[in-house]
């Protein structure tokens, strides 16, 4: 028997990448979409590549249309979720793809968001390692409130925690910059993300610590074993519609060699099917990870520095929102983690 399922915020970039997503998985049947500004609307006029589910029209997102189904993907703007989950049925399964149930720190909500702290569900990134040994997998298995990683978080962390719980990296200088598609920024009309703004051209944003992803990647690399974790991080926003690719450095502890760091980050992901360690000298493009639930991360160790660096590409769409969010709710549900998702990209 299929599971009913709602989607809430289906007119933007998250919330069409998740329909696509489930409309192949054999468990789920899409029921109700809802939107905002666009309810009423035909969604093959909002979601024109979605032709298997053209005739579904987009009702408002409220409470009262997203009661009664087996599970409700959220896929709205940040302080918006927690205002209808509160509303839900205790056993309606709620997978939120926004922020607002991320952070586990009150006050870290309200430096980098504002406004009412809606309280911290377990997290959606089954991949990521923890001191204590396991991953945080085994937290999501019955849950019925899961918080999705930010897409940059997600990247960032699958390339940095296995160092950081192994001790081979330092966790008190960690540097990531990277290059972020145009879909990381959502649907709505910016200048800043005009074609002729944005084609030809590379600029960063939210530069010096304002990134509001600053603190969840510190919570997942202290929740990694980090003790004292301080990162910098930069997105460069750069012309392609959909990817990430993030170049991640860290210190070397003393003592440690290329072999060791491979070795930690092998032995992390040996048994995961959606995060793959390539081989040495061998480094991903986001190209390869394009429509795949897919992590790829490259290893090198600059001797010279001192420092490791890993270069880690996700579709921010896929990986980094809609895949981790079906793959987090198969895991809740005891289906198998795979259900509905491939590890395949497309190309050229």
């Amino acid at each position: 028997m299929s599971l009913s399922v709602a989607v809430a915020g289906a007119s933007g970039y998250a919330g069409g990448e998740l329909l696509r997503i489930l409309a192949g998985h054999p468990e789920f049947e899409i029921t109700t979409v809802t939107a905002h500004a666009n309810a009423g609307a035909s969604l093959g006029l909002l979601q024109p590549h979605l032709r298997s589910l053209a005739h579904l029209t987009l009702v408002d997102t409220s409470p009262e249309n997203l009661v009664g189904h087996d599970v409700v993907f959220l896929a709205l703007p940040h302080g918006k979720s927690g205002e209808i989950t509160a509303a839900l049925p205790d056993d309606t399964l709620i997978i939120d793809c926004g922020a607002d149930h991320r952070l586990t720190d009150p006050a870290a909500w309200a430096k980098f968001y504002g406004g009412d702290y809606f309280g911290a569900w377990p997290y959606g990134l089954p991949e990521l390692v923890l001191e204590a040994g396991g991953t945080q997998r085994d937290n999501l298995v019955g849950a019925k409130r899961i918080a999705v990683p930010g897409c940059n978080v997600t990247a960032i962390s699958l390339g940095l925690a296995p160092g950081i719980r192994a001790g081979v990296l330092l966790p008190d200088d960690l540097v990531a910059i990277l290059a972020v598609g145009t879909s990381g920024a959502g649907k709505a009309l910016k200048p800043e993300l005009l074609a002729s703004e944005v084609m030809g051209s590379a600029s960063a944003y939210a530069v010096g610590g304002t990134h509001r992803h600053t603190p969840e990647i510190q919570q997942n690399l202290t929740a990694a074993g980090g003790v004292g974790v301080t990162v910098s991080f930069t997105p460069m926003l750069v012309p392609m519609s959909r990817g990430i690719l993030a170049t991640s450095t860290a210190k070397l502890a003393p003592g440690v060699n290329e072999h060791d760091v491979r070795d930690a980050f092998e032995f992390a992901y040996a048994q995961e099917k959606f995060v793959h360690v390539l081989p040495a000298g061998q480094f991903p493009r986001t190209a390869d990870t394009v429509g795949a639930n897919t992590a790829l991360i490259g290893i090198a160790v600059d001797e010279v520095a001192g420092r490791v660096v890993t270069v880690t590409a996700i579709d921010n769409l896929v990986k980094g929102t809609a895949g981790a969010a079906v793959q987090s709710a198969n895991i809740a549900l005891g289906l198998p983690e795979g259900l509905g998702l491939t590890t395949n990209g497309v190309a050229p």
